[in-house]
């Protein structure tokens, strides 16, 4: 039997909207994988140069192009419909989107588990974060114009920029001016299985790779320590805890 839709213009309205969708995770995705394979070929740092560049221009030229064809307008390259948004509602799309996030985090995981169990599913998830936490911290610093010689102050700044900080409740407790203690207060994932009475989800092994690479994209010389983070016993008041100290290597 003849396929009814030999192309694109013989779709229906519904057909076209879930065609466009498709297309748009499709440059997704292929935007990933242009940025895995030069880091691959060329190494984290000229890869987070390159993307920089490209990131740059793509952005520039896609949002133009929609705009055009959907009728909103650009405010210093910005789409001004989200420039007029009330404060709340802007707060509450950036929350939706940090959400996103941990729940596309989530279903990721949980889709290599269902099929292939959970030790390959934390597998994946950290070497997920060794790739991700270089690239929020370069993201983080390069909307904040942190210096590579930041130091504690720069990394404490940085940490209230990452995705979990708009949807988890954090602090920091100060010890001096060579290092610093952050702790997760309220987690959502642990949060979640705590209402639920299941037992934290053991994420030290992803923690020790997402905080110590975190920390080291923000400046070089920030060492890293895990002072308690799932499956480790902690108190009421705190899901993990991390000490982040400044080693006196140069940060060349």
């Amino acid at each position: 039997m003849e396929n009814e839709n030999e192309n694109f213009s013989d779709l229906n309205k519904s057909m076209k909207t879930r065609l466009i969708v498709d297309m748009l995770t499709r440059i997704v995705v292929h935007y990933s994988f242009w940025f895995t394979e030069v880091r691959h070929q060329m190494g984290m740092e000229k890869a987070l140069e390159v993307f920089e560049k490209a990131t740059e221009k793509s952005f520039s030229i896609g949002l133009k192009r929609f705009a055009d064809v959907l009728g909103f307008e650009l405010e210093d390259g910005l789409p001004k419909v989200l420039m007029d948004m009330k404060e709340e509602n802007i707060d509450a799309l950036m929350a939706a989107v940090a959400k996103n996030w941990l729940v596309n985090d989530g279903v990721w995981f949980q889709a290599v588990e269902f099929d292939n169990g959970m030790n390959d599913a934390k597998r994946c998830n950290d070497s997920c974060w060794a790739q991700f936490s270089p690239y929020e911290a370069f993201a983080i610093k390069k909307f904040l114009k942190l210096n590579d010689g930041c130091g504690l102050a720069g990394l404490k700044k940085a940490l209230n920029f990452r995705m979990y900080s708009i949807i988890n409740k954090q602090s920091i407790i100060d010890e001096g001016p060579e290092s610093f203690i952050f702790q997760m207060n309220d987690c959502r994932v642990q949060s979640a299985r705590k209402r639920k009475k299941l037992d934290d989800y053991p994420c030290k092994s992803a923690g020790l790779v997402e905080y110590a690479y975190f920390a080291r994209g923000i400046d070089k010389r920030i060492e890293t320590e895990c002072i308690g983070c799932p499956p480790d016993i902690h108190p009421e008041d705190w899901f993990c805890a991390w000490r982040f100290k400044l080693s006196n290597q140069s940060n060349e």
